[in-house]
């Protein structure tokens, strides 16, 4: 079966729930703009996921996390990308699989994100006298003083990132969108804007997530990218797809 015979036959005929996460994305994203404007509000800090250790955590952003965006360039990929993407698997698995998928990948971003933060938390931790947790977990929630020895602001620092710093956007779920049509599609091939020749998604997909994993653990101080949330999105789509094809060879 060609690939073609998934395309639509008109751009505008979007599948349901992918139309749907498109609005609601782009709905949220308008008025978190107008919100801002006018109660000088950014509503990222009550949406975003922050860390668990955070006072500012809340269990509802672990959804919510997914509908923010940073920017309009940080909406327009995502959704592209969403509608490129997801489309073609609404298509395949229908309406409710899809819907599924999407968020579990996106719940999977999350919790790989939290575990890598939790990680680097304690090693943090560890570097600090325990005399001074108490103190430091006040500043990290307060922004009050702190008066510590120049050798620890490193790891406060670095603990500072970790626990007033929300992560907010649907690319973790993306990745996943990304994994799901790279393993069910793989000789397709995807045009790129930074490449000039077209590449097969079985090629492509893999030197993203090589990418994406030298980055994240590199963590590049000019680098403000949650790059552990989009390979748990692709690890858990990666996963979930191999649980839903087990004993078939249903590719395209």
């Amino acid at each position: 079966m060609a690939f073609q015979d998934y395309l639509p036959r008109q751009f505008n005929l979007t599948p349901t729930v992918v139309k749907n996460l498109l609005i609601i994305n782009i709905l949220f994203f308008v008025a978190s703009i107008a919100f801002e404007k006018v109660a000088h509000q950014d509503l990222n800090n009550t949406f975003g996921l922050y860390f668990p250790g955070s006072e500012h955590f809340r269990p509802f952003q672990i959804l919510t996390s997914m509908f923010s965006h940073g920017g309009w360039a940080h909406l327009a990929f995502n959704m592209f990308a969403l509608w490129m993407f997801g489309a073609q698997l609404e298509r395949i698995w229908g309406a409710k699989r899809f819907l599924i998928y999407f968020l579990l990948t996106g719940l999977g971003a999350s919790l790989l994100h939290v575990g890598v933060n939790w990680y680097e938390a304690e090693k943090m931790w560890a570097q600090i006298p325990v005399a001074l947790h108490e103190s430091v977990l006040v500043f990290l929630n307060t922004r009050g003083e702190l008066m510590i020895d120049t050798s620890l602001h490193g790891a406060v620092r670095k603990l500072d990132m970790i626990y007033s710093v929300p992560v907010v956007g649907a690319s973790g779920a993306i990745y996943g969108l990304l994994m799901g049509f790279g393993m069910l599609f793989p000789n397709v091939e995807l045009m790129l804007l930074f490449f000039p020749v077209p590449v097969k998604a079985k090629y492509f997909i893999p030197l993203l997530m090589i990418g994406e994993l030298y980055l994240g653990v590199n963590n590049f101080s000019w680098d403000n990218i949650a790059h552990f949330a989009h390979l748990g999105g692709a690890l858990f789509g990666f996963i979930i797809i191999k649980y839903w094809t087990r004993g078939s060879n249903r590719f395209f």
